[in-house]
């Protein structure tokens, strides 16, 4: 395997272990049942993003019982419905919804360089998909925190229009 590989690879996995980490964490701080379900949804799923990836990464080192093919993709958690009995609230929300929005970003900005600069093509179908879906956790969290940051200012009495 290119060293290059190695290492986009490598990259990946730690931003999926970070995002996994920070929305354990997420979870663990909303008293909200329905909200830490949610962050756990998003959770599992970049565990799951870690699982192809270390597929990827054993294929590419010469197991070829390791497959990239995405079989049953899961369908997107649907992390913010009208299912949740509390809208959030507060300064914690604002950040944590601030923060989602940068990760998030940030793995689709990685994964599209990945994609554009591997030579692997089912390397680059993996990471398209990985960006797929990290596009649609940005547009939640992105959506909400549009919403939470408006609340923010009014509650500050400082919106400014």
């Amino acid at each position: 395997m290119k060293e290059k590989e190695k290492n986009i690879i490598k990259e990946a996995l730690l931003l999926e272990q970070e995002g996994y980490d920070f929305y354990m964490l997420s979870a663990e701080r909303y008293q909200d049942e329905n909200v830490k379900e949610a962050f756990k949804k998003i959770a599992e799923e970049e565990q799951k993003h870690m699982d192809w990836l270390k597929r990827l990464y054993r294929k590419m080192e010469g197991d070829e019982n390791a497959t990239l093919k995405l079989e049953d993709p899961p369908e997107s958690p649907n992390i913010f419905t009208k299912k949740r009995t509390k809208p959030l609230t507060g300064s914690l929300a604002v950040s944590v919804f601030g923060i989602s929005v940068k990760m998030e970003k940030a793995a689709v900005d990685y994964y599209t360089e990945a994609a554009a600069s591997t030579e692997i093509e089912e390397a680059k179908e993996l990471y398209d998909t990985l960006i797929e879906w990290e596009k649609e956790h940005l547009n939640d969290f992105q959506s909400q925190y549009e919403m939470l940051q408006q609340d923010w200012w009014n509650e500050q009495h400082f919106a400014p229009f």
